[in-house]
């Protein structure tokens, strides 16, 4: 007795269709999250107003359940980076504020790493084959010396404030950078900014219980339009100042230096 051969489990159509889903499905799911997000004002939360009114709530709550507290905030930095939501700088400051900057600054770098690679591997997965498909020869030419240097471009691109965290999340993925290359990267390239504005958070204890006394005595004076005679301000001039802009500019050069001596011997050589 003979059995007839096994037929095919999904149909080549079904099998498409599971194709599709696999590929675009999770960028869908992140712009689907991203739409709601805004649209709920969800981000607006992130904010030095946010923080500072509900301060001593929040360290009460940190002082009686550190790992915890820590470890929502690692998932909240997660999600924030995943959805290309804006209030890094808040957040990575608040992580000073609220945790003292050693642990502030772990859990930004933790959070922020994994947040950047999920949206790196979504990117990659869904826009980097079709990229690289329709990409000219020049765009061909240009994944081609990125991937050849992919640390030292993306540690320049990392520490160099001048291009947007989100945009640093999406490029390399279209340009072809491993995996494990992207998170090293990343992981490095955001520590100097991170432990710069940790400790710069961990010394606003004393500027947030100022402001909050000021901010309580002018609602007390203003019940009527509070949101408009009350404005709840944090400055940051101290924070993010021209010469650590510059010092972050420096770095970033200096993570080039490898590539222009590889450059500068390869045309030697020859």
């Amino acid at each position: 007795m003979t059995n007839d051969p096994a037929e095919p489990s999904n149909p080549p159509g079904q099998i498409s269709i599971l194709g599709h889903l696999r590929r675009w499905g999770p960028l869908i799911a992140i712009v689907l999250l991203m739409v709601l997000v805004f649209a709920m004002g969800l981000h607006k939360h992130v904010s030095f107003k946010t923080i500072g009114t509900n301060y001593q709530v929040l360290k009460e709550f940190i002082d009686a359940n550190f790992a915890t507290a820590l470890l929502i905030y690692v998932l909240v930095y997660v999600g924030m980076v995943a959805l290309s939501l804006p209030g890094g700088l808040v957040l990575t400051v608040t992580g000073g504020l609220l945790f003292g900057w050693f642990a502030g600054a772990f859990g930004t770098v933790i959070g922020a790493t994994i947040g950047a690679t999920i949206i790196f591997l979504i990117a990659k997965s869904s826009l980097g084959e079709a990229f690289a498909n329709k990409a000219g020869a020049w765009l061909g030419k240009l994944r081609d010396g990125f991937k050849e240097n992919a640390l030292s471009y993306l540690l320049f691109l990392r520490l160099v404030p001048a291009f947007p965290f989100w945009l640093v999340n999406l490029a390399p993925a279209l340009l072809g950078v491993p995996l494990r290359t992207y998170v090293l990267g990343t992981a490095i390239g955001i520590v100097p900014g991170t432990l710069a504005f940790s400790v710069a958070g961990g010394g606003l204890g004393s500027v947030i219980a100022a402001q909050n006394e000021v901010y309580v005595a002018c609602l007390a004076k203003n019940p009527a339009d509070p949101e408009t005679a009350c404005p709840y301000e944090i400055d940051t001039s101290a924070i993010v100042t021209t010469e650590l802009l510059v010092a972050f500019g420096l770095l970033g050069i200096v993570a080039l230096i490898p590539v222009a001596y590889k450059k500068w011997s390869t045309r030697n050589a020859s």
